[in-house]
C-alpha cells in the first residue's frame, strides 16, 4: 500500500486529494508512519523536514497533477533551500542550498509535500547504496540482504516500501532504471535535456546525467514528466520538441514497432540464464501484440564508450571532491575509497584526455543513432546482467576505481545496458515484468532513437495493461 493509504499510485492518490476522500494532512500523517514504520530496516530516507511539509500544506499546495501527494527528494542533486543535503558523502554533509533548482521548482509546481531526501552513494557512481554518511547501507524492500540499486537506491526502497507513491532520482549511468530493476518499480530516463539541470549544474557528466522519478506506474511517470520537461534558461543543450505530451502518449497504443532483442548483453557475452530467459518472455509477449522482434546487437564501440564514461566520471568526481575539501587533506574520514580512487585516476589523466573522451562520447552516439536509424525502433535487453546484489558487493571501500567501475567484476560486468543510454543521450526505460525464482525484481530495459520518447513511453504503457504489475508489492509494503 502507499503509505498504507491503498493507493496504487500517485495519480489514484492525488485524485483522492482531489475527491477530498483523503487531505493532504492525512496523506502525509501516512507517509510518516510508513516512514517510521519500514525505515528502520531500510535507511533509504533521511534529512525529514515534517515542518516544512506542514507549512506548505498550511499555505496552500499549487493546483498541479499530484496536489497533496507526499514525495521526496533524492539526496543528491534537486537542489531546495528548505531541504539541505548531504549528498551522499560526509564531506558536503549539511549542505545548504541560497536558491532551489529549476528541476525542484517544477516538481513543487505539481503540488507534491515534499518532506525529506532519499539516501544515495557518494558521488553517485555506484549500483548499491552504502554511503558513510547515512550509517549504514540501504537495503532492498524485497529483501533485506540486498541492495535497492543505485544511485537513486534510496529512492526506490522508499517507493517499493510503500513510503511515498513516488519519488525524486537521477540517472547518469543507470541510476533511476538500476533502482527500478532492482526494486520491481518503473523508471524512465528521458532524452538528454529534456529536463533542467540548472542554474547549480552546467550540465551533469559532460550531458550524460538526468534527473527522473521513481514509480509504481507509466501514467504517474507520464504526468511528472510533463510537469517538470523543458530547458532552464541558458541550458547548453535542448531535446527535440515533443509532438504532444507524455500523458497523451499513453492513451493509445504505439504504431507496431520492429523490435531488437538482445538477450546477452550488447558484446555477446551471456548474462545470468534468469535474467535471459525473462529478455525473450519480454519478447515473446511483444511478438503477442503484434510487434516484429529479431534478434540484433548494437553496432557501436560499446568498450570505448564505457572508458570515456569512466574518464570523464572520474575527473568530474575529482573536480567536486577538490572544490569541496578546500584547503583540507584528502582523507578517509571525510572521502570514501572508491571517490579518493577516482580523485587519484583523474590526476594520472593527460589534460587533453577529458576533451578527448568527449569527442568519443559524441562519436558513440552517432553510431548507436545510426543502428536505429538503418533497423530497430526499439531495442530490448536486461536492466541488469543479473538479479540485485547482496549488500556489500560495490560498496565503497576500494580504492580501486577502475576496477570497480569497469573491471571485470565490477559495476559494468553488473550493469551493461543502462549506461549506452547515457552516453548517446536515448531515452530509455526499465521495466518490473519478471521475478527471480529467490523473489527478487527483474527488470526488462527498453530504449528509443533519440527524442522518440513518446513511443517509448507509449509502449511502456502497453506492456504495462499485457502485462499489470501494480498488485506485485515487496513484502514489507504488505
Amino acid at each position: 500500500m502507499i503509505g498504507d493509504m491503498g493507493a496504487k499510485d500517485a495519480t489514484e492518490l492525488a485524485g483522492w486529494i482531489a475527491s477530498g476522500q483523503v487531505s493532504p494532512s492525512e496523506a502525509l500523517d501516512a507517509a510518516l508512519a510508513a516512514v517510521e514504520a519500514r525505515n528502520p530496516a531500510l535507511n533509504a530516507v533521511v534529512q525529514m523536514q515534517e515542518g516544512v511539509a506542514r507549512k506548505s500544506i498550511a499555505a496552500g499546495l499549487p493546483q498541479g497533477p499530484f496536489r497533496g501527494v507526499p514525495f521526496l527528494l533524492k539526496d543528491l542533486g534537486c537542489e531546495a533551500v528548505d531541504f539541505p543535503g548531504h549528498n551522499g558523502s560526509r564531506l558536503l554533509a549539511n549542505t545548504q542550498y541560497n536558491r532551489d533548482s529549476a528541476i525542484y521548482e517544477r516538481i513543487r509546481a505539481t503540488g507534491a509535500v515534499t518532506f525529506g531526501r532519499t539516501t544515495s552513494p557518494e558521488g553517485g557512481i555506484g549500483a548499491a547504496t552504502e554511503a558513510a554518511v547515512y550509517g549504514g547501507p540501504t537495503r532492498n524492500p524485497w529483501n533485506l540482504d540486498h541492495t535497492p540499486g543505485g544511485s537513486s537506491g534510496g529512492a526506490g526502497a522508499a517507493v517499493a516500501a510503500g513510503i511515498v507513491a513516488m519519488a525524486h532520482g537521477s540517472d547518469g549511468g543507470g541510476s533511476v532504471r538500476i533502482p527500478a530493476s532492482s526494486c520491481g518499480l518503473f523508471g524512465f530516463k528521458p532524452t538528454r535535456a529534456r529536463l533542467p539541470d540548472g542554474p547549480f549544474v552546467g550540465e551533469g557528466w559532460a550531458g550524460m546525467a538526468i534527473d527522473g522519478f521513481l514509480t509504481h506506474s507509466v501514467r504517474d511517470t507520464a504526468r511528472m514528466l510533463d510537469a517538470c520537461a523543458g530547458s532552464d534558461l541558458g541550458a547548453p543543450y535542448a531535446a527535440p520538441a515533443l509532438s504532444k505530451s507524455h500523458a497523451d502518449a499513453i492513451s493509445r497504443p504505439p504504431r507496431r514497432l520492429k523490435v531488437a532483442i538482445c538477450d546477452t548483453t550488447f558484446t555477446g557475452d551471456a548474462i545470468h540464464p534468469e535474467v535471459a530467459e525473462a529478455v525473450r518472455a519480454a519478447g515473446r509477449l511483444l511478438e503477442s501484440l503484434g510487434h516484429h522482434v529479431t534478434p540484433a546487437l548494437p553496432k557501436a564501440n560499446v568498450a570505448m564508450m564505457m572508458r570515456a564514461w569512466t574518464d570523464i566520471v572520474g575527473v568530474g568526481t575529482a573536480l567536486g571532491v577538490k572544490k569541496a575539501l578546500k584547503d583540507r587533506p584528502l582523507s578517509a574520514d571525510l572521502v570514501e575509497g572508491i571517490s579518493r580512487g577516482a580523485f587519484a585516476h583523474a590526476e594520472t589523466l593527460h589534460p587533453t584526455r577529458y576533451l578527448e573522451a568527449v569527442g568519443e562520447i559524441h562519436a558513440f552516439g552517432r553510431q548507436m543513432a545510426r543502428f536505429f536509424n538503418d533497423g530497430p525502433d526499439i531495442l530490448l535487453s536486461a536492466t541488469l546482467a543479473e538479479p540485485p546484489a547482496r549488500i556489500g558487493r560495490f560498496n565503497h571501500d576500494s580504492e580501486d576505481y577502475l576496477g570497480y567501475r569497469i573491471g571485470p567484476n565490477g559495476i559494468f560486468a553488473y550493469s551493461p545496458f543502462c549506461v549506452v543510454f547515457n552516453a548517446s543521450g536515448q531515452p530509455a526505460a526499465s521495466l518490473p515484468l519478471a521475478m527471480s525464482a529467490d523473489q527478487l525484481p527483474i527488470g526488462i530495459h527498453l530504449a528509443a532513437a533519440f527524442g522518440a520518447d513518446e513511443e517509448l513511453i507509449a509502449l511502456c504503457a502497453e506492456l504495462e495493461q499485457a502485462q499489470p504489475w501494480a498488485a506485485r508489492r515487496a513484502p514489507i509494503a504488505s
